[in-house]
């Protein structure tokens, strides 16, 4: 990666910041719908936990990279629960700007960048992004897979 996509994605990241807190409000309103899976509202309740303790794998006293470990997991969190869960029900919560899918997706891209490997490696091993599966382990693939490709998958079904 050059020294300007390192940059960029920084400054990304500086922006995506002042999302948390739609993040959060989108997190605590999925809880309350009852349409959202209880295996899903478990990793939201741990997520919501993770983001407003401030003692963490990178604790929030660090500036930047201790909010961005936080940004990170909402990010696969909520990539797994638009694999998950109905795009609609998602999209009634959001109020934040711009589209939800592309956002997350390009926090997740980014904060790769800039957190340590094994801060990455620790979080995303704990949530499985990929489709849903019987007794689907709580582990995670190398990649998500691609959130618009889903739906589309979803849409011809």
């Amino acid at each position: 990666m050059t020294r300007e996509e390192r940059r960029n994605n920084r400054g990304f990241l500086k922006s995506a910041l002042f999302l948390i807190p739609d993040f959060l409000k989108l997190l605590l309103r999925l809880l309350k719908d009852g349409r959202v899976p209880a295996a899903e509202k478990a990793m939201l309740i741990g997520t919501v936990v993770y983001v407003v303790s401030p003692l963490d794998l990178l604790p929030d006293f660090l500036p930047f990279l201790g909010q961005i470990d936080d940004l990170y997991l909402v990010a696969i969190v909520l990539l797994r629960m638009l694999s998950r869960t109905e795009p609609d029900v998602i999209d009634e919560h959001w109020d934040g700007r711009g589209n939800l899918a592309n956002v997350v997706s390009k926090v997740y891209k980014a904060a790769r960048y800039v957190l340590p490997s094994r801060v990455r490696r620790i979080l995303l091993g704990r949530v499985e992004i990929g489709s849903q599966s019987q007794r689907a382990l709580l582990t995670s693939p190398a990649e998500p897979e691609s959130i618009e490709s889903r739906r589309r998958e979803k849409v011809r079904r």
